[in-house]
């Protein structure tokens, strides 16, 4: 596809706005190396996850107290790591032209706001007002909580929305949401058939409606 209008524009952050593949996977696999945990399922578990339920997930027997403080030191950790975030091509480009249009546009994103707002601005993507973190919501993707706040803080029922995502937890919460679905990347499953599809976003064209 290479246009699409809608009544609002939902995007999630990491892999759909910004690339922090490295700063991730780096984190990610120290966490893992320390715990005695298979990196590479704790990475495919987590992208599109709050830190919390990750951890939560491979650490079961790890009080909750503690698992707050190895999240909070993660996230502390991820803060700080801005080096090689860059763009989704095309993402910077894409934001501009809808905040110009005054197109209703929010972020949500299974970061803390410090590190999405971070990311974001690291990669030169608009912060936008509206952006549902974390911290917003009581249940993570593949919940939609997140997706059904953003529709109700932008004004705009969830069903003339479009939400952008790349991750198999976003994707399924996007889809529960009720709003059109884009994936973005080359992410597939059986919660991707038939969606949209795009691989990034040069030469892709958005309109308010």
């Amino acid at each position: 596809m290479d246009e699409i209008s809608a009544a609002g524009f939902l995007f999630d952050m990491d892999g759909t706005l910004v690339d922090s593949t490295a700063v991730v996977e780096s984190v990610w696999t120290a966490f893992a190396d320390r715990h005695g945990v298979d990196a590479a399922a704790l990475l495919a578990y987590a992208h599109g996850r709050q830190a919390a339920d990750t951890v939560g997930h491979f650490l079961p027997g790890v009080a909750e107290d503690e698992r707050a403080v190895l999240v909070r030191g993660l996230v502390a950790e991820e803060v700080t790591r801005t080096d090689g975030i860059v763009e989704i091509p095309g993402a910077v480009a894409l934001l501009e032209h809808l905040v110009a249009q005054g197109a209703p546009v929010a972020v949500v994103t299974s970061a803390p706001r410090a590190l999405a707002v971070a990311r974001l601005r690291a990669a030169g993507v608009p912060v936008p007002d509206v952006l549902v973190a974390a911290e917003d919501v009581s249940r993570g993707k593949p919940h939609p909580e997140g997706y059904l706040r953003a529709a109700e803080q932008l004004g705009v029922p969830i069903d003339e929305c479009v939400v952008f995502e790349d991750a198999e937890a976003g994707i399924a919460a996007a889809v529960a949401s009720g709003a059109r679905v884009v994936v973005v990347g080359h992410h597939e499953s059986p919660v991707t058939d038939g969606l949209d599809r795009l691989g990034d976003y040069a030469g892709f064209r958005a309109a308010v409606r």
